[in-house]
């Protein structure tokens, strides 16, 4: 940063740290990338990123950067709050049109009821069933406490380890390298994996409640 560089790529909250210490200036910046921009503007970043870009745009200046935002997702106030750094005449590029289900057709999509005091037992059958002794299952839970309890259960057959926020991220790393490895076959997991995991070779992904 000292020496001046041409990118940079960071989190909402250590670039604001940056800037409040005087050890970045962004009032030059020419472009600006909000990337997963649906987590960005909401999920506690709002706040954060509102602050990084009131640095280095003017309101209704010709000169303010060029916006770029991508999302796999974008729900209509996304565009609201997107209009107050785009200039009036931005463009649109949507991949998925009104394919807005499409997923791979080689993927099997099962929605299984059962009672919130069963599911450990179902986790267990399903894990067995599709997935074997030695594939691999990602299952998603919504919270860490859950994802604990999960993991320590003993109808899970197969090894399982947990990843969520209060986990350190050194320990993620682990854990995560210890999946992509075979070191364990069941990994479960708040949504702090729901984006960006390069995991080849998973068999199974469950969701133990509906997505919201």
């Amino acid at each position: 940063l000292k020496s001046g560089i041409d990118i940079l790529v960071g989190t909402p909250g250590r670039i604001k740290d940056h800037i409040q210490n005087s050890k970045l200036e962004v009032s030059s910046v020419k472009h600006v990338v909000l990337d997963e921009v649906d987590h960005m503007l909401d999920m506690g970043f709002a706040e954060q990123v509102e602050e990084i870009l009131g640095f280095a745009y003017k309101k209704g200046s010709e000169d303010n950067p060029q916006t770029l935002l991508f999302s796999a997702t974008c729900p209509r106030w996304v565009y609201d709050v997107a209009k107050k750094y785009m200039r009036d005449e931005y463009e649109q590029i949507d991949l998925i049109g009104k394919k807005t289900q499409r997923t791979a057709t080689t993927v099997e999509h099962l929605a299984i009821q059962c009672r919130s005091s069963q599911r450990a037992g179902v986790l267990g059958d399903i894990i067995q069933v599709y997935s074997g002794s030695r594939g691999r299952t990602i299952v998603f839970c919504e919270t860490k406490k859950e994802a604990n309890e999960l993991a320590m259960n003993a109808s899970l057959k197969q090894d399982a380890q947990s990843l969520h926020g209060d986990i350190p991220q050194k320990q993620r790393e682990i854990t995560l390298k210890g999946f992509r490895n075979g070191v364990f076959e069941v990994l479960i997991a708040t949504n702090v994996a729901a984006r960006g995991l390069d995991i080849p070779e998973v068999d199974l992904v469950i969701q133990c409640s509906p997505p919201k």
